[in-house]
């Protein structure tokens, strides 16, 4: 049967595919509708598992609120410039619409939601694969409920997003500099004692081999200046070697400096004060806490010697954060 114009312009409504490849199908479907649909979607099944190994480092990030539920959502695909379509950003945004109305418990659930026009969250995610040829995943899903919530999503990009849920309600001001402030400041966690055991000991672990590795320069360098040796000159043998090669050390220097750092950092690295170790990595790591813990962080919305745990408390004492997620395609 003739395929018409009109024909092509229905499926298009139908699946969103491109005009020519609505044709194509109607025409293997001998023009049943029902079929050339199927056929588009199997479309875009193939063309998602060929491009399956390409990277999506662009996309949408959308968020939604309903009542004390927010989700915060990722449609990704390979480049800006379809990420800047109208066609992708309709469907990040009724993704979004399907996520926050069935509030599902992680990706693979929101996966298999139905859309509006009755095919799965997979299934339009394939579809517009087939569409662009280019790769579209659903990079990350993530759901808080907590009894107030407040979302962000970067005005200008839109790649960057957060969420954050509250133990009672708050000032929408305070709320938004909050959510903002996990956006921007990206934190592994609400306060110190809510960090990972794990996250802690491998900080410390970091901390202490960095002030073995200090102390153990610093006395490489004391023996070195009283060499007449600029530790500048040899803290690398490439330095060395270039250094002497310039004329700035003399052979002799260059062999006295080696065996220095040699002898030096032996001798020291077996003395190494335990108790002083300790104290300082300890040191360091309340500074990780201050740094990277989003109730120790300087509040990025206040006068800047203000902690968030200090700005929320300003507002109401008996408020705080019970949870938030962050979710960044420029990581």
């Amino acid at each position: 049967m003739a395929i018409t114009a009109a024909d092509v312009m229905k499926l298009r409504k139908m699946t969103s595919a491109g005009m020519m490849d609505c044709k194509k199908a109607l025409e293997e479907a001998e023009g049943d509708f029902d079929k050339a649909v199927g056929i588009i979607r199997e479309k875009g099944k193939m063309v998602a598992a060929k491009r399956a190994d390409r990277e999506t480092s662009e996309g949408a990030v959308k968020a939604r609120i309903n009542g004390n539920k927010v989700i915060l959502v990722c449609l990704g695909c390979e480049t800006d410039f379809v990420s800047r379509n109208s066609d992708f950003q309709d469907l990040a945004n009724a993704i979004a619409d399907v996520a926050i109305a069935n509030c599902p418990a992680d990706l693979e659930g929101l996966m298999a939601c139905k859309m509006a026009d009755g095919y799965t969250v997979q299934e339009a995610v394939e579809a517009q694969t087939g569409k662009t040829g280019e790769k579209h995943v659903l990079a990350s899903y993530t759901l808080i409920e907590a009894p107030f919530v407040a979302e962000y999503v970067h005005v200008l990009n839109g790649k960057l997003g957060a969420i954050v849920g509250f133990n009672k309600e708050v000032p929408a001001e305070l709320a938004k500099g909050i959510v903002m402030q996990v956006a921007s400041m990206n934190p592994v966690a609400i306060s110190p004692a809510e960090c990972s055991q794990a996250v802690i000991d491998e900080e410390l672990k970091v901390a202490t081999e960095k002030t073995k590795e200090e102390l153990v320069q610093k006395a490489v360098n004391a023996a070195l200046d009283k060499a007449g040796i600029n530790p500048a000159h040899v803290d690398s043998e490439d330095h060395i070697e270039s250094n002497t090669a310039k004329g700035w050390l003399t052979p002799e220097q260059a062999e006295q400096a080696r065996e220095i750092i040699k002898t030096v950092s032996a001798e020291k690295a077996a003395s190494l004060p335990e108790q002083m170790i300790k104290n300082i990595a300890n040191g360091r790591l309340q500074k990780f806490f201050k740094e990277q813990t989003l109730m120790e962080q300087e509040y990025q919305m206040g006068d800047g010697k203000q902690s968030v745990k200090d700005a929320i408390a300003a507002v109401d004492k008996e408020a705080k954060v019970v949870a938030f997620k962050r979710f960044s395609l420029n990581d």
